[in-house]
């Protein structure tokens, strides 16, 4: 995991104003540390970087969730998905979908690597970082974009909390 500096001094050098920049250790229902959270402020949301290790192989579900707080080994306290004004629906291929959580799928590789980054316009870095913070959480299944209220993304595996 020797990358994330580097991504994050050309991120600085190629910005021609400061970046705002928050990271986060990604842990696991055993409190491990497994992986790395960077998230970066852009013009018109948010780009996120995950690198992970010691994940089941194959596609898992990925969202911000409402509060920094990873405490809990199921990850519950950091409660549900981040949404926008009015009924929470979720799905990026959902046509009434509102949740500003909605995230593509993370996928892990046959050692239990996973690495993506990726960028929401759903979001800034700022309402991530407000007054409770948020999380990013990795679920065990991946999210068909469209099921509620998940997208069947099944239980909470890995959390990091961005403050």
């Amino acid at each position: 995991m020797r990358t994330l500096p580097i991504f994050l001094a050309a991120v600085l050098v190629a910005s021609s104003a400061q970046a705002q920049i928050a990271t986060a250790d990604l842990k696991n229902g055993g409190g491990e540390t497994i992986g790395k959270v960077s998230l970066i402020a852009a013009p018109k949301g948010v780009l996120m970087r995950i690198e992970s290790r010691g994940l089941t192989p194959g596609w898992h579900g990925l969202h911000f969730h409402e509060k920094a707080d990873c405490s809990k080994a199921d990850f519950t306290s950091a409660g549900g998905h981040t949404h926008g004004a009015g009924d929470r629906v979720h799905g990026l291929l959902n046509p009434a979908a509102n949740e500003t959580g909605d995230l593509p799928n993370l996928y892990v590789d046959s050692h239990g690597v996973g690495m993506t980054e990726v960028f929401s316009g759903l979001i800034t870095l700022a309402a991530l970082k407000d007054a409770d913070g948020s999380a990013v959480v990795i679920h065990a299944n991946p999210d068909d974009h469209a099921t509620q209220p998940i997208g069947g993304a099944g239980p909470r595996i890995a959390c990091a909390e961005v403050r």
